[in-house]
Order: C-alpha cells, then structure tokens, then sequence
C-alpha cells in the first residue's frame, strides 16, 4: 500500500519520460524535445514543497539547461545506476526509500521503481516496468505525463486543490510559468 502523505521528492528519469525518448543528432549536442505541461508539473511540485530529482543514464546539454529552466537543482547525468545514485542521494538527505516517487520507463529503471514509495511507468513504458508500477500514466514519456503524475500525487495527498490556487496567484501576478 502506498503512503502517499510520506513522499517528498519525485525522482524523475529523463529520456522516455520527460521527453518522448528521441534524439535529433546534428554538428552539435543531440537536440531532445520537453513538453510544457511537464514544465508546469514541475512548479506545481514545488508549490507542494516536493523536491524534484533527475536521472539520466546519459549526458546532454540540453537537459543541463531544462533543468535551469525549470529550477531543477538536482540533476544526475551519465548515471546507468539510479538505485545507487537515490540511495546516496537519500542518505546525505536523510530520507528514506519510502519517501521517494520515481517515474520512468526502461528496464534501467527497474531496480529503482522496485524500491521506492510509488513507482510510476508512463504509457509507453516496456512491459518489465509497466509489470512492476504502481501507476501507470495515461499519457506517453514526453508528453505531460510527468505532470500527470504529479496532479495524480498531489490528489493522493489532499493538497491539489490549495496548490492550485497558490499557483493561480502566481501565475496571475505575472511568475514564469516555464
């Protein structure tokens, strides 16, 4: 059963979740796609007072500056091993496991969802991941599912509505919405 009054950080993969898992190659860094929804996932997390984490197994400038974009302070890249990397993460932030929701949707991330307080798969996850998610979204990677995932949380933990309003003050007096 999950507690959802007792997460507090959204772990978050990148490739395949926040974005839709394709790479543009060209002369320069690998172009890769966000949607804005997610964006606004992102502020309605914060409002709520959780952290929001990202986990890539690998690097890309262009996660490096959505990141800033969208105030994301934490962000692990070139990281192949997630569970290891929340672990050490959660120790030096002394959470526990429990305390963490994490969505994402390959088999590198197995080992992590299996061990979290809420484990999410979007849509289009493979089936290993799907076979072990306590959620499933109902939209793809890439395409507001992060931000699903985060309403769906905030619900579970009676807040959605007071969140709403204070992102409404704000967006109303004039804040990056991002």
């Amino acid at each position: 059963m999950v507690n959802f009054k007792k997460i507090k950080v959204i772990f978050s993969d990148v490739d395949g979740t926040l974005t839709n898992g394709k790479i543009y190659v060209g002369s320069s860094d690998s172009a890769i796609t966000f949607d804005i929804q997610d964006g606004i996932g992102h502020r309605l997390a914060y409002l709520a007072g959780l952290q929001v984490v990202w986990l890539s197994g690998r690097k890309s400038s262009s996660v490096e500056k959505r990141a800033k974009d969208l105030n994301v302070s934490v962000v692990y890249q070139g990281k192949t091993n997630k569970l290891e990397v929340a672990e050490m993460h959660c120790q030096k932030k002394h959470l526990s496991m429990s305390e963490i929701a994490f969505i994402g949707d390959d088999l590198i991330d197995i080992p992590l969802l299996e061990k979290v307080g809420w484990a999410v798969a979007v849509r289009n996850a493979v089936p290993e991941v799907k076979n072990i998610a306590h959620y499933i979204t109902a939209k793809n990677g890439g395409d507001g599912a992060f931000r699903e995932m985060v309403e769906k949380l905030l619900i579970k933990k009676n807040c959605w509505k007071q969140v709403i309003k204070k992102f409404l003050r704000l967006s109303n007096g004039g804040a990056s919405l991002q």
